[in-house]
């Protein structure tokens, strides 16, 4: 009797492929695309041409999801040669679990030489990346040190973009640790420094840095101060003129000045991307929805249709409608119900002025409701000689 042959692209057959087989090919790859990345970096350099930098980091997001202990200890091994800086920089990167079986790096005649400062930076911001994805924050606050003081000791313009990610990710792991203060002297220094050097990148994040830094501990004053006090790069990215906008909406909401916060943020929605950040999309409409409402507006029904944002704004769509029925009981109700989230969207303070717009609103439609009734009959129910008596009144 004929044995049935099984085929190679059946299921079966590939449900035979052991997992670590093909975790490590996976790996595999993730390694060779950062060996290019690495080459691009040294184009960049060698060119003096910034795009071949941009190409990587636009990236990055997509990179920071395959990294892992395995990936990172096979670059490291492979770029940087046998020092102290080689053994600083695996202290941070987790242990191979038992059984793993190490990437081996290509084989080369000459040791690896000391990398470019601009690989060294771009390495050291992955390990950064891995450590706040695995929630090691007490090492990622030491590794982002190490990284800024690799950073600050250089003078080279090739280094200006991948440094202003790191300057993000730095302000990122001191706001986890809840020590934002104590980077703020840091970031004003390196805000002086892109200045002077025209580093337009690292002048705009730095500036969204300070000011989430300062809106963080609702320092308004001194966020309004800094946006008076500094000039926003004309030619920084979309993604860094759509946080700036975001920022000067709150603070402009804060100060009273509704009319300019609305059209920043709708400046802001406009820059962001309209496929991805579905996150900063939502921040900025539960923010742009109560100050429409502080406006004496109401927002369009459509907005709390979008699919990406209607779960978000649930509550935002009820305190709507509270505030357009002019119904307090109701507005009470969806301030106790939604109070915490209304605090961590930081809209809670705004959404309480808006108790004087649901009163205001009230007494509008009671007043519409009494001036249907005529004065001829308010004249009769009262006594009045004439109905004209009653209008006067």
């Amino acid at each position: 009797q004929d044995v049935e042959m099984k085929n190679v692209d059946s299921p079966a057959a590939a449900s035979d492929v052991e997992p670590t087989e093909v975790k490590k090919d996976a790996d595999v790859v993730t390694v060779q695309d950062l060996r290019e990345h690495v080459r691009q970096i040294d184009k960049a350099v060698s060119s003096k041409e910034p795009r071949f930098a941009m190409r990587v980091l636009r990236s990055l997001p997509n990179t920071r999801r395959k990294l892992n202990g395995n990936v990172l200890r096979a670059i490291i091994n492979q770029f940087y040669p046998a020092n102290a800086d080689k053994e600083a920089i695996l202290s941070f990167v987790e242990s191979p679990l038992p059984g793993a079986v190490e990437i081996e790096p290509p084989r080369s005649r000459n040791a690896p030489k000391t990398p470019v400062p601009e690989v060294d930076v771009y390495i050291h911001l992955l390990v950064l990346l891995r450590l706040l994805d695995t929630n090691k924050l007490e090492e990622a606050t030491e590794c982002s040190q190490q990284l800024m003081n690799k950073i600050t000791a250089q003078n080279r313009r090739t280094l200006d973009l991948i440094a202003s990610k790191c300057y993000f990710y730095h302000s990122r792991v001191f706001e986890l640790t809840n020590k934002l203060d104590l980077i703020r002297g840091l970031l004003h220094a390196r805000l002086r420094t892109s200045t002077l050097r025209n580093d337009f990148e690292g002048q705009a994040v730095l500036i969204n840095c300070l000011l989430r830094n300062y809106l963080h501990y609702s320092l308004y004053d001194q966020a309004d101060k800094l946006v008076s006090k500094s000039v926003f790069p004309e030619n920084a990215s979309n993604n860094e003129w759509a946080r700036f906008l975001y920022y000067l909406g709150r603070i402009k909401a804060a100060r009273l000045e509704y009319s300019d916060a609305h059209k920043h943020l709708v400046q802001a929605l406009r820059k962001a991307p309209q496929t991805a950040a579905v996150g900063f999309r939502q921040t900025v409409q539960k923010l742009a929805i109560v100050v429409e409402l502080l406006l004496g507006d109401i927002p369009e029904r459509a907005i709390f249709r979008q699919a990406q944002l209607r779960k978000a704004l649930a509550p935002y769509f009820q305190l709507t409608q509270a505030v357009r029925l002019g119904n307090l009981q109701r507005f009470g109700e969806v301030l106790e119900n939604f109070g915490p989230q209304f605090r961590s969207d930081h809209t809670f303070t705004l959404i309480l002025r808006l108790r004087q717009n649901v009163i205001k609103t009230a007494i509008r439609s009671i007043g519409l409701s009494y001036s249907r009734i005529s004065p001829k009959d308010i004249a009769r129910k009262l006594g009045l000689d004439s109905s004209e008596d009653a209008e006067f009144i």
